[in-house]
């Protein structure tokens, strides 16, 4: 079932990014966004999670249109339906990784599922200030912080980037297996080949848009 789909969707900052875009995503599914720096992967992921309005098109969650929606009304989906992983962490330097992960999930109202701490391997650090973990810890920790909001959509703009190779393939099987079980879906941007292959689509970026 679809979950997700953009429609002719168009922007563009001082040059222009990409034109009539097309793309949709169902439960279930994972799909990989590749493409050169600067090409606009980031900026299909923000348009895609409502934290950035296309210059033109519609983007669907569900049935809603969410751009025609208040921006009260994109809050709680971006709350309560989907989850992002930045690049940057984000996270709340002067706490332990577990108050930033209990935080999202009070926000969600959800409960904190200790499985996926021992999952990503961040178990045992969970008591630590954030600022005395590694980047790569710090990476698992905003994951972590993610997958306790039991979102529909996972976000993941290079959610990979400060982890080793083990690592890497390990979270993006973890959050593989989170979309299978929970009829979620993700969208993963990436510049890693091997880790773009996981998926069950990858969209690529050209000079002509995307394919």
């Amino acid at each position: 079932m679809e979950i997700l789909r953009a429609d002719n969707i168009s922007h563009s900052f001082d040059y222009p990014l990409f034109t009539n875009l097309n793309l949709s995503i169902n439960e279930g599914q994972c799909i990989a966004i590749q493409g050169s720096s600067g090409c606009g992967k980031s900026t299909l992921l923000h348009i895609l999670s409502t934290l950035l309005k296309p210059k033109s098109g519609k983007v669907f969650f569900k049935d809603y249109d969410i751009y025609k929606l208040s921006d009260n009304e994109r809050l709680k989906i971006r709350r309560y339906f989907f989850g992002i992983i930045f690049q940057a962490h984000y996270l709340f330097k002067g706490f332990s990784a577990f108050e930033n992960i209990e935080l999202a999930t009070v926000l969600s109202g959800n409960e904190l599922n200790k499985d996926i701490l021992k999952n990503l391997g961040i178990d045992e650090l969970v008591l630590k200030k954030v600022g005395k973990l590694s980047g790569g810890q710090q990476q698992r920790v905003s994951i972590a912080r993610v997958l306790c909001k039991n979102p529909k959509i996972i976000f993941a703009d290079e959610a990979t980037g400060n982890l080793d190779n083990e690592n890497a393939t390990n979270v993006i099987n973890i959050l593989k297996n989170y979309v299978r079980n929970n009829k979620a879906a993700m969208i993963f941007v990436t510049h890693d080949d091997k880790l773009a292959s996981l998926c069950d689509k990858i969209y690529r970026f050209n000079k002509d848009g995307i394919c």
